[in-house]
């Protein structure tokens, strides 16, 4: 089994709510609907199906991340990494240096949808700009080759401030 979007997800989650809070040592949950873990590995499970994957994908990372609890409640799976993924994560993946930047820049009071598209174009040239009249959100940004990520970000703009949702390419389909 392929677990490595999965893993992706996860690490990327972790990173960006220890750019967003500040690094601590400690248990962190994540929640994902089945839909969205099915895409990531790849496979149309059932929940029966998903929790024995999702046991797999625990014992592969156990040495890494210490011993990942996954629960559910209906279609809705939570991951209870403990301290050692957390500590793990922070130490070991690196710093993502342009979501450090843009976390910083969204988190000013009165901050600009500008100043955004200015760090996206940072670092890199090729960035999709979309104006979106959805009612929740403003703009879509994301790196056309997937560089420096391939994530989709939702801004909705306000007079005072950025609020931000980022979305892998597949979730964001699932969602329009």
């Amino acid at each position: 089994m392929d677990f490595s979007k999965l893993e992706k997800s996860i690490t990327g989650a972790v990173k960006e709510q220890q750019i967003k809070l500040g690094y601590r040592s400690e248990k962190v949950r994540l929640y994902y609907p089945l839909t969205s873990l099915n895409r990531l590995i790849g496979e149309e499970c059932s929940i029966e199906q998903m929790l024995e994957y999702l046991k797999e994908y625990a014992e592969t990372v156990s040495n890494e991340y210490g011993n990942i609890e996954i629960t559910n409640v209906k279609d809705r799976f939570c991951f209870l990494i403990p301290e050692k993924g957390s500590d793990y994560i922070h130490e070991c993946m690196g710093n993502d240096e342009f979501l450090v930047e843009f976390i910083e820049t969204i988190r000013k009071h009165g901050c600009t949808f500008e100043e955004v598209l200015d760090v996206f174009q940072k670092y890199s040239g090729k960035v999709h700009v979309e104006k979106i009249e959805n009612g929740e959100f403003d703009y879509l940004l994301s790196f056309e080759d997937g560089n420096p990520d391939d994530f989709i970000y939702c801004l909705n703009v306000d007079e005072e401030h950025i609020i931000y949702h980022r979305f892998t390419p597949d979730d964001y389909e699932e969602l329009v």
